[in-house]
């Protein structure tokens, strides 16, 4: 059995781990899902206790400080999960000789580049979230046996995501504006996690983009979320200008994921081959506000 320990358990990518523990496709995986209150990152006593404890062969990190614009105004917060909480983790996997699979963002990236992003591109991260991401990066290659993969508009049944905000404002208003000149590859956090599990018992190592394989702007998503759940809420399509934000958001998230279906054969469908089952699931379980 090849022991993982998952960090950031109440996330979104956690949760649907957790949700796929029991998958028999995963039988040779001993997982223990942990979140905050059990295994925090920022707690090095506490971490040295869980890896004391669990021995694990391979650490999926998937706990994160995600607020984007409170990050601006609280960047010790953010420092302290997204690069302190990731080093004391690699150095951790290091010792214990673990493997350490790390989630990473697109908003490394400043988004200005006319095409899809590729690994190899210069990080050049917009605002503090960014910023803690990319040197939690940097942390993360600490530990020998490292495998980044950046992802990029993360969303899934549970949890605070757009998919679910359209949906319930979808539900209450006749029509409403939406951002169309940032695009992006929307990933389902179900989908990560398969990912993130099939990949905990390969090799590979490095950095890696590991994101959905069709591109949308925020509009566009948000039109294909309102026909799912057959809402007749008209999108209105604006620009970022027009919808001001504290933090700047990048107006090109695509990730490029071809190098990591490359090297390992793990590629994840396209939003639209997800999205749908999203939709019906939040809907059908009661989920909307949860």
């Amino acid at each position: 059995m090849t022991r993982v320990l998952v960090t950031g358990g109440n996330g979104q990518v956690g949760r649907s781990i957790a949700e796929l523990a029991s998958d028999a496709r995963f039988a040779a995986l001993d997982i223990a899902v942990t979140n905050r209150s059990t295994v925090d990152i920022t707690d090095r006593a506490g971490l040295n206790a869980a890896f004391d404890r669990l021995q694990p062969d391979v650490v999926i990190n998937a706990a994160a400080y995600t607020s984007v614009d409170a990050a601006e105004s609280d960047e010790a917060a953010a420092t302290a999960v997204n690069t302190d909480g990731v080093a004391s983790l690699a150095d951790l996997c290091a010792a214990h000789g673990a493997r350490l699979l790390h989630l990473s963002t697109d908003y490394v990236f400043d988004g200005t580049k006319d095409g899809w992003y590729v690994e190899s591109d210069p990080i050049a991260p917009l605002g503090v979230y960014g910023r803690t991401k990319a040197a939690g990066e940097a942390a993360a290659r600490a530990c020998p046996a490292h495998l980044i993969l950046r992802t990029s508009w993360v969303y899934a049944t549970h949890g605070n995501n757009f998919v679910k905000t359209m949906l319930r404002i979808g539900a209450e208003l006749p029509e409403l504006g939406v951002v169309d000149d940032q695009v992006g590859c929307p990933t389902s956090a179900h989908d990560i996690a398969e990912a993130l599990l099939h990949l905990s018992s390969m090799d590979a190592n490095g950095t890696y983009h590991l994101a959905g394989a069709d591109q949308a702007s925020w509009h566009e998503f948000a039109e294909a979320i309102f026909a799912a759940a057959d809402l007749t809420t008209t999108a209105n399509p604006i620009s970022t200008a027009d919808y001001p934000t504290i933090a700047p958001r990048p107006a090109n998230s695509r990730l490029d994921s071809s190098a990591l279906a490359d090297a390992t054969g793990v590629r994840l469908p396209g939003w639209r081959d997800s999205l749908s089952g999203v939709v019906s699931t939040i809907l059908d379980t009661g989920q909307l506000r949860t």
